[in-house]
């Protein structure tokens, strides 16, 4: 059972924002002070990704482990209130990033996806900071960063076949 009002949970989901979160920003700014230069959410591409390094030929994803399903989280519990629309929700987000994913790279596009969890505190942000950098500069096609990899999920979006 939920701790607080039907009301008030929606007025706090509500406020959840989809674009500049804290996690966005953080990296966005580390990548400037690093010398990347970006887009921001190109509308042109699939699933408008947070950022866009044409000189690399990259997109990043900085994806909420709630809203996107991020298996084996914590932070990806499904409330107990609700349940099957959040499943139903959570699982069409999903089947979607994986859809825009494979568009991406079938178009020729590098894909990392960052999750939030990367960003839990100073060292994990800092790390998760230099792993996209290290991503960046390699000629890897695909990577998730967490703070727990679940590698099944990685390797089957990752993956170029099908």
């Amino acid at each position: 059972m939920d701790r607080i009002t039907k009301e008030a949970r929606s007025r706090n989901m509500a406020k959840i924002r989809s674009k500049d979160t804290k996690p966005e920003v953080f990296l966005r700014k580390a990548l400037h002070k690093a010398g990347f230069r970006y887009r921001l959410n190109c509308a042109k591409l699939p699933g408008k990704p947070d950022i866009v390094l044409k000189k690399y030929g990259a997109v990043i994803f900085v994806n909420g482990c709630f809203w996107h399903g991020h298996q084996g989280c914590p932070k990806s519990r499904i409330p107990e209130t609700n349940r099957d629309f959040w499943l139903k929700k959570i699982e069409g987000n999903m089947a979607r990033d994986e859809k825009n994913i494979k568009e991406l790279r079938k178009d020729g596009w590098r894909v990392l996806v960052v999750w939030t969890c990367a960003f839990g505190n100073k060292k994990l942000s800092e790390n998760t900071v230099e792993e996209t950098i290290s991503w960046l500069k390699s000629s890897d096609e695909f990577r998730e960063i967490s703070n727990q990899q679940p590698p099944e999920r990685a390797a089957k979006i990752g993956s170029s076949e099908e």
